[in-house]
């Protein structure tokens, strides 16, 4: 029998997913939870696993393609009571008699209690066989090798009429890259002593994709763009700066660095930033709070999840480590650590991107000394770290080269009043300058 598989609600109200990678192809046998391929939501990419244990018949969407929840994307041939035997446990459809699966991020997988655990395969395609099955199923594009590249990437080319077989990738493990589109484009136009195919050409004869890039609307960005906007036009923001001498605090952090309980852990200003918020939030409730218009209420969270804002090759993720109050500082700097790594890899979870109450944005990694930054939607407050330069600076009665930050808050006004904020960039700063304040302040 053919089962078919839908694109699943990926939740946080999402109504479409980028098919981003196939790790199968028609053909290829696939068992229960097996990992089928990558969809990219607006907030982060997801492994789509098995619901069925059989041969698949059909993709129905390419990598690139925006899907609407509930599309068909893949079809299988799985046993059925036709072929003498039962489908594999987890796959049979649901009836109202069936035993319900247990849902997860995803679709539908094996019982918790069990031991399937996904099978990696290799992301080339398979080659495209026709099979006895492909007759009943739609009409898909198989190759076998796609060249790797990004959605974008794969649009701009498309636009171009360029095939991405003919180009030798450029980038990382030979990631087909846009500078390798765009000149393989400028080649061919010049070669030809005409424009290359697309969209109609401008008066210099050129065409205008070579001179200006159209990228779509769509994942992170697009959630990103929306999400500031509803924030910059609910929340009344104020914004407080603060410049502090942190020679104490850069002191401090390499001393850590060379303690044995600190191996291998990187810490840097923001682990102390963060550090320094969370004792600084439990003095200031009001920092970690919501306005919950619907109810008419002030929500006062009594944990802090903590959001640090990254940037991505998928563009600004802000992912939020949980329960923050309950770490220690090396556990902190681990934390911030392995959020980083994730995000920078694209693997971040839809959980870890989902409930953050407060945040920090980092542009000092920039050369940035100062900024207004726009509250993450929800939260009520937002700090900024600035560039730590060395600059002459009033210190003991003379002047002498110091380290010195900019620390920028912004806050939701109608959650927090001016003296509030002010105490609270007060703590962190007082913290920022002289780490021993944690003790007197927490």
């Amino acid at each position: 029998m053919i089962a078919e598989f839908k694109l699943p609600d990926l939740g946080e109200g999402l109504t479409e997913s980028e098919i981003v990678s196939w790790q199968v192809g028609v053909g290829d046998t696939v068992t229960l939870n097996q990992v089928l391929g990558e969809v990219e939501t607006a907030k982060a990419v997801v492994e789509l696993p098995s619901p069925y244990a059989g041969v698949v018949t059909a993709i129905t969407h390419e990598p690139g393609t925006m899907v609407e929840v509930g599309e068909v994307i893949i079809a299988f041939e799985v046993a059925g009571p036709a072929g003498g035997s039962s489908p594999a446990k987890g796959t049979e459809p649901e009836t109202e008699e069936a035993p319900k699966r247990v849902p997860t991020l995803v679709g539908y997988g094996a019982d918790p209690e069990t031991s399937a655990r996904p099978a990696r395969r290799s992301r080339a395609f398979a080659s495209n066989t026709a099979t006895s099955h492909e007759a009943e199923a739609p009409d898909v594009r198989m190759q076998a090798d796609r060249p790797r590249s990004t959605p974008p990437v794969r649009k701009l080319a498309r636009d171009l009429g360029i095939e991405l077989e003919l180009l030798t990738g450029t980038g990382e493990k030979g990631l087909i890259t846009r500078e390798d589109v765009v000149s393989f484009a400028r080649d061919k136009s010049q070669g030809a002593g005409s424009p290359v195919e697309g969209p109609a050409s401008s008066a210099q004869g050129q065409a205008p994709s070579l001179r200006e890039v159209r990228t779509p609307i769509k994942g992170v960005r697009k959630f990103m763009a929306q999400a500031m906007v509803e924030s910059a036009f609910t929340a009344p923001h104020v914004t407080e700066f603060l410049t502090v001498d942190v020679t104490a605090g850069m002191d401090f952090l390499a001393r850590l660095r060379t303690f044995k309980e600190f191996d291998g852990v990187k810490v840097t200003p923001l682990t102390l930033a963060a550090k320094a918020v969370t004792l600084a939030i439990a003095r200031q409730p009001a920092l970690n709070s919501r306005w919950d218009q619907e109810r008419g209420e002030v929500v006062t969270y009594n944990y802090l999840n903590l959001g640090i804002a990254a940037a991505t090759p998928r563009g600004l993720l802000v992912p939020n480590i949980k329960d923050v109050q309950d770490l220690g500082l090396r556990a902190l700097a681990v934390a911030l650590g392995d959020l980083a790594k994730t995000a920078r890899d694209g693997k971040t979870p839809p959980t870890d991107l989902a409930g953050g109450t407060f945040s920090i944005t980092n542009i000092g990694v920039f050369g940035i000394d100062a900024g207004t930054p726009i509250l993450n939607p929800g939260e009520a407050g937002i700090l900024a770290l600035g560039a730590v330069r060395r600059v002459p600076w009033e210190h003991e009665g003379g002047i002498a080269l110091r380290q010195v930050m900019t620390l920028s808050l912004s806050f939701d006004h109608r959650l927090v009043d001016g003296a509030q904020g002010s105490r609270f960039l007060a703590d962190v700063g007082a913290m920022m300058a002289d780490p021993a304040m944690a003790l007197v302040l927490g």
